[in-house]
């Protein structure tokens, strides 16, 4: 009776410990998650990743920013952004596959505005979580290869022609984003569903100890 009562207590004060962090979670994780709205990505696929084709992949990308560079730089919302990159797609890749010609390749281009599932990415001191994100997306050939990407809008890899590290990152988001927000970019860790997994495992626990305990009484 008395090792009842203790699992009881133990296992009310989980629970109650879960509700009261539950919201918690779900008011970071919409956090971490409201930004993904405000930005526009940028990915260059290469055909493979054999080293000429990542060389073509690169090249592609310097032209790209050289020609386009000047209507994205300042750009100063993500509908003009996005206007932009809609009235240029058959520029872009008319662009990249002049950069293929002049390689002596014939690989094909295909180039998509729309929403993208990632993976978790670093991007300077910045790491974006995964999920989905607009994107612009050059396709090369197969597409199989190792991607380049940066940030379109903020026109973060535009305002850097030179591809220098993204140095500016956490002062550029800062026009476009919240403070909280780059702040949780900046963490670099998913926390809340490291805390809810944890809250799982210790509620598991304390189901198995109460099995286990109940099975010794029969």
């Amino acid at each position: 009776m008395k090792y009842k009562k203790l699992i009881l207590v133990l296992s009310l004060l989980i629970i109650s410990f879960s509700y009261i962090v539950h919201p918690y979670i779900m008011e970071k994780q919409a956090h971490v998650d409201s930004f993904k709205d405000k930005i526009i990505r940028f990915h260059i696929k290469a055909n493979s990743d054999k080293e000429e084709d990542q060389a073509l992949k690169l090249k592609i990308r310097d032209e790209i920013l050289k020609e386009m560079g000047t209507q994205f730089e300042y750009s100063k919302s993500i509908d003009e952004t996005r206007s932009i990159v809609e009235n240029n797609l058959d520029n872009i890749k008319s662009i990249a596959q002049e950069v293929i010609q002049k390689e002596g390749k014939d690989f094909p281009v295909e180039v998509f505005l729309g929403r993208k599932d990632f993976p978790t990415r670093k991007y300077g001191d910045i790491t974006f979580p995964s999920g989905e994100y607009e994107t612009l997306q050059v396709t090369i050939g197969e597409g199989k290869g190792k991607n380049w990407w940066c940030v379109m809008f903020p026109p973060i890899c535009f305002a850097d022609i030179s591809h220098s590290n993204a140095s500016n990152v956490e002062e550029d988001l800062k026009e476009v984003l919240t403070e909280e927000e780059v702040n949780l970019l900046l963490s670099d860790k998913e926390q809340p569903i490291i805390l809810k997994s944890k809250i799982a495992e210790v509620l598991e626990k304390a189901k198995t100890n109460l099995a286990k305990r109940s099975a010794k009484k029969l």
